[in-house]
């Protein structure tokens, strides 16, 4: 089992502590260390800026919101910065949702997974650099010839060589349609919520891509690259107590009543009744009560919290359901430290 490091995106202002955090984690060995994007600061930024400092740890964006820019203009960032780094760019990709997209960037939401599926094989042309970059759309036509356009655009690949023809591209899935096609056209899956106590469900999905005609890889090279709550404590009451403000958030209210990706992932575990009450609760006003109708058990599902006896023994379910990379948010150094002699021994 891998480690990662999450440093999230920024709140109201940047962290102070980040390049910290980074330098610590590549200390300990760590394998990879992400950043991500809302509608404030963006994911490539601080990988560029905090990563110059590291040497070996791998600089992963999760996620790029694929709606913010144009896929050509993601494949120029991460050929830069995988040049910059010395190859160490994971490239993570997902669609957001519909009141970000729409709301923020001013671009339709509709077409989710052709528009993934089309925005990844744009990025692999601009890497691969075999000829001049094209495509047919219908989301992101090469040369553009829709509305306003002048009918002057010319094909082109990039003036730089990428350093590697193969920068890794994990997707940001949540659903069972856009899993089967991330195991179909990515390198790597990144759940934002996964539970191994459904693993076979995930693996159903999973195993439906990779079978597909065409498919990119294979169980033996595909990475799985989770979010999780490791947290070495005696208290775990309290400590699942602390993880439900966040989970009520993102069921309740991160997403439209009809669209909530974020419920579903969790009616999908096996607590759809609970997600309902939640959504509910929340979209009456009622946040403290949305945060308390959270089961403990809910977040317990999606986390390792005990004795460090017990976090290495539950270790394993999580290796049998496929995970390959463990990746935490922590509060300092001194919780990377611990979480690491746990996991990485």
């Amino acid at each position: 089992m891998k480690l990662g490091l999450t440093l999230g995106y920024w709140m109201a202002q940047p962290p102070p502590d980040a390049l910290d955090k980074m330098l610590e984690a590549e200390k300990l060995g760590f394998d990879t260390v992400f950043t991500a994007e809302a509608w404030g600061s963006d994911a490539f930024t601080p990988l560029a800026w905090h990563g110059s400092q590291t040497s070996r740890i791998r600089l992963g964006t999760s996620i790029v919101q694929i709606s913010a820019r144009t896929p050509a203009s993601v494949a120029m960032h991460a050929l830069t910065l995988d040049h910059l780094s010395g190859g160490r760019v994971v490239l993570g990709l997902g669609v957001s949702g519909p009141q970000v997209v729409e709301g923020w960037y001013g671009q339709p939401f509709g077409k989710p997974l052709a528009r993934s599926r089309e925005y990844v094989d744009i990025v692999r042309q601009v890497l691969k650099r075999e000829g001049p970059v094209t495509s047919t759309g219908p989301h992101y036509p090469l040369p553009y010839a829709g509305p306003n356009a002048l009918g002057l655009g010319k094909p082109l690949k990039p003036i730089v060589h990428p350093l590697r023809a193969d920068v890794p591209i994990w997707l940001g899935a949540e659903g069972p349609k856009n899993i089967a096609m991330t195991a179909e056209i990515a390198d790597g899956w990144l759940p934002i919520y996964f539970s191994p106590k459904v693993g076979d469900m995930y693996n159903g999905w999973l195993d439906e891509g990779f079978a597909r005609p065409g498919a990119r890889g294979s169980r033996a090279t595909f990475e799985i690259a989770t979010n999780c709550s490791v947290v070495v404590t005696d208290d775990v009451d309290s400590t699942l107590d602390a993880m439900k403000p966040t989970l009520g958030f993102y069921i309740g209210g991160m997403g439209a009543r009809d669209m909530n990706f974020h419920k579903e992932v969790f009616s999908r575990m096996g607590y759809a009744a609970e997600a309902d009450e939640i959504q509910d609760l929340f979209f009456a006003g009622e946040r403290d009560k949305a945060i308390a109708a959270v089961p403990a058990q809910m977040a317990a599902d999606i986390s390792l919290v005990g004795s460090a006896a017990k976090i290495r023994d539950d270790l394993a379910m999580w290796e049998d359901a496929g995970v390959t990379m463990l990746v935490i948010g922590v509060g300092d150094v001194a919780e990377m430290r611990q979480v690491a002699e746990v996991i990485l021994g």
